[in-house]
């Protein structure tokens, strides 16, 4: 039954824009289009910065918004430069909501085709707010130009299960087989629910294979958020992507940038990352290899018996395991990286889909380092096992990973028992039983409710009911803002520690990834250095999600003339080579040819720093987003908790305690983990304040009115929230 329909004046987009977005309200059943002003262009560009722009101004300012009050929003961006098929990582979005687990704005990346056809459909953003009383499927027919809100009824048999709904609602909506690449659906499994650790999928359509596949905007819970307003899933039916269909202002120079790029992928990329062959099935050697790679709740950076070696999870394994040729699966049209492989053919071991052969999207890095080594599973059929569950049930499986593992310590520790856990024996390795409690996630039952509640959940529960010691959960309870980190130990890297510790939404590596450089190239050792690092790159990395771009071409696939380049500016001290200049300088082209606004490499930093500091600003407006909420990290993320972490690394951190002129020789391993930990807690303490001054923030963490002026938001509501903390 249609509920809700409006026909609308369909804007082609012009510059990479359709100037307009899509409000609906689910508790009204009322469908609004709103005007795209060229301030809200110039000022906050697109995808994140839309959206938040958007909640801004939609959310009531005078008190906190809950995750699950009608009035939180759900955001759907791509951008000016998402949906161009000529330039190499064009198909993402950005999905903002509040956050289950953090209780302030979540931002997730998403690849599939929905993004792009949404604008292509003529909007460049859908904004979703209140409850609908039953489940609804939102419907966009960008080719007769409506909008519908149609209710789910029970004739309808649609599945719970997210793969198969997809294929459903792709059937449904493509009117015949030739339409079938133009339609998109965003949907979640019956675990967003039951937990806070619920995520989306966003389909795009392989005729090869003649199934939709899906990418996952999945942190933070916006598929609970999702869920909780009643969306069943939300479809779009879009016209024909072109090489015109963004209208750039000037094609010609657009394509070049797009055909340059494009080139240097397919030169380069099979003797670098072999991205279109493996993707970031490439990273867990090398992590491993490197000792950061989370092993066993994040004591260990390598597998136990071979550190340093080819592991079960090396590119070669995947290699066999991901189906189709090199390039061949690319989750937006054109993008020569195609990093987004599959298997197909894979046999389920367990639960409702046992013994059918099915695809399974992925595993990407952080799957295999979640769910297999951080489990302490090394086993990749397990790892493709809890892909597909989490997948389908809409689970974020970083979140997943990192929260059993937290689970499976406090088990090995004494905290829970059998009888806790309802007979489930928790060590690492027991994957079955880890298995297990995701099935019971997306059920809503036994111990896997619990833990689906999230680890800041969990910690409480853990303390209150089976007398944890909060020191301890505290310092192993691998979450931080109440976001679980993703899939990178960052004990051995100050910058890394504050690429998670000082992120506007917690410990997620999309906003700085500098392990590489703190630990590898050891390029950034002062405080300055890291400082100067932990500004410039979260407001670069946030850039892509205002345009609609995928960062993997930027830096996973290096031009050749980086190895001209020192690795800093001799005169200035900063990076140089980390940043890629050639591409920087290109993304910088390719912005100006598509909207017509002028940029340099500068201007392209300044708009990322306009949304960067809005969010921060909006943080503080939900009761968070100080000094404060970026301390209280969990010490593992810093140094060893337990002497069996220390031992691991023994002749590292003797050195380190040596170095700073403590005399150890007669020192227990628990007291020389205390010494290191009083040194390193310091050490996060004065990046705090290296970094805050960088940024021009007040030492509470708050971007100071002088700031907020210089880059054009000093809106009198903006102002009313900071002034309190300058």
């Amino acid at each position: 039954m249609i509920l809700e329909k409006k026909e609308y004046n369909f804007n082609e987009v012009q510059k990479g824009y359709a100037n307009q977005t899509l409000y609906i309200n689910l508790s009204k059943n009322k469908i609004l289009i709103k005007p795209v002003s060229t301030e809200m262009k110039e000022k906050f560009i697109g995808g994140k910065g839309f959206d938040l722009w958007l909640m801004w101004n939609s959310l009531s300012k005078d008190k906190i918004i809950k995750w699950n009050d009608p009035e939180n929003e759900i955001c759907i961006s791509s951008g000016p430069l998402g949906g161009s098929i000529f330039y190499p990582g064009s198909g993402k979005s950005i999905v903002t909501t509040i956050s289950p687990l953090t209780g302030i704005i979540i931002d997730s990346n998403v690849g599939g085709y929905f993004g792009p056809y949404l604008k292509f459909s003529g909007f460049d953003a859908i904004e979703i707010q209140g409850k609908a009383e039953k489940d609804v499927i939102i419907f966009i027919d960008g080719i007769n130009h409506v909008v519908q809100i149609e209710s789910v009824e029970d004739e309808d048999n649609l599945s719970v299960f997210s793969h198969e709904l997809t294929q459903q609602l792709t059937e449904k909506y493509a009117e015949d087989a030739n339409e079938k690449q133009r339609v998109s659906v965003v949907s979640t499994g019956p675990a967003a629910k039951h937990t806070k650790w619920g995520m989306l999928n966003f389909s795009w359509f392989v005729r090869g294979r003649n199934w939709a596949s899906c990418k996952q905007a999945g942190r933070g819970g916006i598929g609970s958020v999702f869920t909780d307003k009643r969306i069943k899933a939300i479809v779009v039916h879009s016209p024909k992507a072109t090489v015109n269909s963004n209208n750039p202002a000037d094609l010609k120079v657009a394509r070049e940038f797009g055909i340059k790029h494009t080139q240097e992928v397919m030169k380069l990329d099979p003797h670098q990352n072999e991205m279109r062959r493996v993707g970031t099935g490439h990273l867990p050697d090398i992590m491993n290899a490197a000792d950061l790679l989370p092993t066993e709740n994040f004591r260990f950076g390598a597998h136990k018996e071979i550190p340093g070696k080819d592991i079960p999870f090396a590119r070669d394994v995947w290699r066999k395991i991901y189906s189709g040729k090199e390039g061949a699966d690319g989750c937006w049209i054109g993008c020569t990286v195609s990093c987004s492989h599959y298997s197909e053919g894979y046999e389920v071991m367990t639960g409702p889909f046992k013994g059918e052969k099915v695809i399974v999207d992925g595993p990407e890095y952080e799957t295999i380092a979640g769910v297999g080594s951080n489990w302490g599973v090394w086993d990749p059929k397990w790892v493709q096992e809890t892909n597909f569950y989490c997948d389908t049930y809409g689970l974020d499986t970083i979140s997943v990973g990192t929260g059993i593992a937290f689970v499976m310590e406090c088990y090995e520790a004494g905290i829970l028992n059998k009888d806790i856990t309802g007979g489930l024996d928790l060590n690492f390795g027991n994957v079955k039983e880890a298995v297990e409690l995701i099935h019971q996630m997306a059920k809503g039952e036994g111990f896997g409710a619990v833990v689906g509640q999230g680890i800041k959940e969990m910690k409480r529960i853990f303390i209150e009911k089976y007398n944890a010691d909060p020191k301890f959960v505290q310092d192993i309870g691998m979450e931080h803002k109440g976001l679980e980190f993703s899939e990178y130990v960052t004990k051995e890297s100050l910058s890394q520690q504050g690429g998670y510790g000082l992120t506007n939404k917690g410990p997620q590596h999309d906003e700085a990834w500098l392990i590489f450089e703190d630990v590898i190239r050891q390029s950034i050792p002062t405080f300055e250095d890291k400082a100067k690092a932990l500004r410039w790159f979260p407001l670069w990395r946030t850039w892509f999600g205002l345009c609609g771009l995928c960062k993997l071409p930027w830096n996973d696939i290096q031009p050749e003339s980086q190895a001209d380049y020192p690795i800093k500016d001799p005169k200035t001290g900063e990076l140089i080579r980390a940043k890629v200049p050639d591409h920087v300088e290109w993304y910088a082209n390719y912005f100006s040819a598509v909207t017509g606004f002028k940029s340099t490499a500068d201007d392209l930093i300044r708009m990322s720093e306009r949304v960067y500091n809005l969010q921060r600003i909006f943080n503080i407006r939900q009761g968070r987003g100080l000094r404060e909420h970026d301390s209280n990290f969990p010490y593992r993320a810093m140094g060893p908790v337990i002497p069996l972490e220390y031992e691991s690394r023994k002749d590292r951190y003797d050195k380190q305690l040596n170095e700073l002129g403590i005399d150890i020789s007669n020192k227990s391993t628990e007291e020389k983990v205390k010494l290191l930990r009083q040194h390193r807690e310091e050490q996060y303490e004065k990046l705090q304040n290296a970094v805050y001054k960088e940024r021009g923030w007040t030492d509470k963490g708050c971007p100071t009115i002088e700031k907020i002026s210089e880059l054009g938001i000093d809106f009198e509501d903006v102002i009313n929230i900071i002034k309190l903390y300058q």
